[in-house]
C-alpha cells in the first residue's frame, strides 16, 4: 500500500496481520466491505507464524483445520504443518485475495483515541509510513502470544554467551558441540528440545512444572494422499470436519469431565512409560496437578530425548546465573555455553492495551487493570465501535484458534450490519459485559483451569479470573454470538446470555 498521506480516512482498521487480522479482513471483503486498512509491526504478515522460527517450530492442531475454511490448502505436507509452510499459507492468501493494497507493514500502533465530537478512532501510527489514521471502526487483532516473557532471574544479564528467547531464535548462534540450557518445559520447548538433542552437545532443561503430554501421532501426507486432496474438494472439506468433530470432542477431558480425563491421563501414562524407562526420571516428569489444568502438549520425540544421555532434566526452577553457570532451584549447577529461554508470553495482560483510550479518557489497560473482561468475548464497555479479536476468553484448548477468529470476524461484521442506520454507534452497556463476566466466572469454576492445583496462563493473577480461555466448545461460542443483537437508537444490547444462567459454557 503507498504511503498514507498525514492523515487516512478508512471506514475500518484493523492492527494485526496475523490469523485473526487477516480472517477480519477476508470476512470484511466477503460483507461488501472494501474501505479498510491493515496495519501490521513486522515486515511480513503471519504473526506467531513470522516471528518463531526455532528448530522444530510446528502447530499443534492440525493442519487441514488450523486454516480458514473459505481457503482450503491441499498443499500441506504434514498432518501437523511447520511454521514456515503456516507462514507461507498467510502470505499466499495475502496475495491472492489481492490484500496488500490495504496493508500497511512495518506500521507500529502509537496511540489510538475515541473522537466523540466525530464518532471515530484516531489512530497515530509509526514506522515506514508514520501518520495518522481515522477510522470509524477499530478492530484489534494482535494476538496473545507476541510478547516474549523474560523471566526476572538474578544474575541473567551476566550470563556470557549467547541467549534469546525461543520466539526471537538467533540463527546466528553455533550450537552444534555445545552445552544448550532450555528454561521451561511448554509447548515451544517440547519441541525444540529433541531438535537440539539431535545437534548439541548436551542439552540441560529447567523443568519448573511437567506438563502433561500425550502422542502426537506426526506423521507426512503421501502422495497418493496430496493428489486427492488437490483433485476432490469434498474429500478435503470431510477431513476438515471430522477433524473439527475429534476437536470438540477433545474438550471433554481438558474441561474437567472425570472419565474422559481419566481415559486422556492414562493415555498420557503410557506414553511416559514406553519412552522412559528410569522410574526417578518417570516420576519427575509426571505432572501432579489436573489434566487439563495447563495446556497440554503433543509430541512423539520428547521423552525419547530427555530420557536420552544427550538430555538432563532439572526438576526445578532456574534460580540465579553467574557468568556462564547456572544455578537451580535445587542447589545444582550447570556450566552452559548458550541459554534458549521457553518462558511464554505475556498473554493475559495485552502489552497494546495501555495504548487505547476510549470514550471517557480511560485506557484499556485501566479498564482492564484487574484482568481482561468483554462482552461476547469481543466487545468492551467504554470503546465504541471497537472489537477484539483472540482477546477475553477466546482462546481455546482443545480446538483449532482459528476457528473462534473467523466466529469473532463474521460477528463483527453482522455488528455492524446492524448498527442503527448503518452508521450509528456501536456500544455495549458496562452491566451487560459485567454480567457477560459473571456467566465466564460460574462456567470455569468447577473446571481443571480454575481448581486443577497448577499455576497457568488461562488464569489472571491479579483477579484470579479465568481471562483468556473459553470455557466451552466452538459450537458453543457460535452459539453464544448468534444471540447477541441490537436495537434502535444508539445503544448495542445483548440478549439473554447476559444472564449467568444463559449457555455459557460446553454444548
Amino acid at each position: 500500500m503507498s504511503a498514507p498521506r498525514a492523515t487516512m480516512t478508512v471506514d475500518e482498521l484493523i492492527v494485526g496481520a496475523g490469523f485473526a487480522g487477516i480472517g477480519m479482513a477476508l470476512q470484511l471483503q466477503r460483507s461488501g466491505r472494501s474501505n479498510f486498512a491493515i496495519i501490521e509491526r513486522g515486515a511480513s504478515v503471519g504473526g506467531t507464524w513470522r516471528d518463531n522460527t526455532y528448530p522444530g517450530v510446528a502447530c499443534d492442531v492440525p493442519s487441514h483445520l488450523y486454516g480458514f475454511a473459505s481457503h482450503p490448502n491441499p498443499e500441506w505436507s504434514a498432518l501437523f504443518a511447520r511454521g514456515d509452510e503456516i507462514h507461507g499459507y498467510l502470505q499466499k492468501i495475502v496475495r491472492d485475495e489481492r490484500l496488500e493494497g490495504q496493508l500497511l507493514l512495518n506500521t507500529t500502533l502509537t496511540n489510538a483515541q475515541w473522537d466523540a465530537a466525530r464518532s471515530l478512532w484516531v489512530v497515530s501510527i509509526s514506522g515506514d509510513a508514520p501518520g495518522v489514521i481515522e477510522a470509524s471502526t477499530l478492530v484489534l487483532a494482535c494476538g496473545r502470544l507476541t510478547e516474549p516473557v523474560i523471566p526476572d532471574v538474578p544474575g541473567l544479564d551476566t550470563f556470557t554467551g549467547p541467549l534469546f528467547h525461543s520466539a526471537r531464535w538467533d540463527h546466528n548462534a553455533e550450537l552444534a558441540g555445545k552445552r544448550v540450557a532450555v528454561i521451561g518445559t511448554g509447548a515451544s520447548a517440547v519441541q525444540l528440545v529433541p531438535e537440539l538433542a539431535r545437534t548439541t552437545a548436551h542439552v540441560t532443561v529447567f523443568q519448573r512444572t511437567a506438563p502433561w503430554i500425550v502422542p502426537r501421532d506426526a506423521r507426512r501426507y503421501s502422495a497418493e494422499e496430496l493428489s486427492t486432496f488437490r483433485d476432490d474438494p469434498a474429500a478435503l472439506a470431510r477431513l476438515r470436519e471430522e477433524l473439527y468433530f475429534e476437536g470438540e470432542a477433545r474438550y471433554a477431558a481438558r474441561s474437567g469431565d472425570a472419565a474422559a480425563a481419566a481415559d486422556a491421563t492414562a493415555i498420557a501414562d503410557a506414553h511416559r512409560e514406553a519412552h522412559v524407562a528410569d522410574p526417578a526420571l518417570r516420576a519427575a516428569l509426571r505432572p501432579t496437578y489436573a489434566f487439563g489444568c495447563k495446556r497440554v502438549l503433543l509430541s512423539d520425540d520428547y521423552y525419547p530425548a530427555v530420557a536420552s544421555d544427550r538430555v538432563t532434566v532439572e526438576a526445578s526452577a532456574l534460580e540465579s546465573v553467574a557468568g556462564s553457570t547456572l544455578t537451580a532451584a535445587s542447589g545444582e549447577r550447570y556450566d552452559v555455553d548458550i541459554v534458549v529461554l521457553a518462558t511464554g508470553f505475556a498473554a493475559a495482560q495485552q502489552p497494546y492495551a495501555h495504548l487505547i483510550m476510549g470514550e471517557t479518557g480511560q485506557t484499556l489497560a485501566e479498564h482492564w487493570h484487574a484482568g481482561m473482561t468483554s462482552f461476547a468475548s469481543t466487545v468492551v464497555s467504554g470503546f465504541p465501535q471497537m472489537f477484539v479479536l483472540n482477546g477475553p476468553n477466546a482462546s481455546l484448548g482443545h480446538n483449532s484458534s482459528v476457528l473462534m477468529a473467523e466466529a469473532q470476524a463474521e460477528y463483527v461484521t453482522q455488528c455492524l450490519d446492524r448498527a442503527p442506520g448503518r452508521g450509528g454507534i456501536l456500544r455495549v452497556r458496562p452491566e451487560a459485559e459485567a454480567a457477560y463476566s459473571a456467566a465466564i466466572d460460574v462456567a470455569a469454576a468447577a473446571t481443571p483451569w480454575m481448581s486443577g492445583g497448577c499455576h497457568n496462563w488461562y488464569v489472571d493473577d491479579r483477579s484470579g479470573r479465568l481471562t483468556l480461555l473459553w470455557p466451552g466448545t466452538v459450537q458453543a461460542f457460535r452459539d453464544m454470538l448468534a444471540t447477541t443483537t441490537t436495537t434502535t437508537g444508539d445503544e448495542f444490547f445483548p440478549t439473554d446470555v447476559c444472564s449467568p444462567s444463559a449457555s455459557i459454557g460446553a454444548s
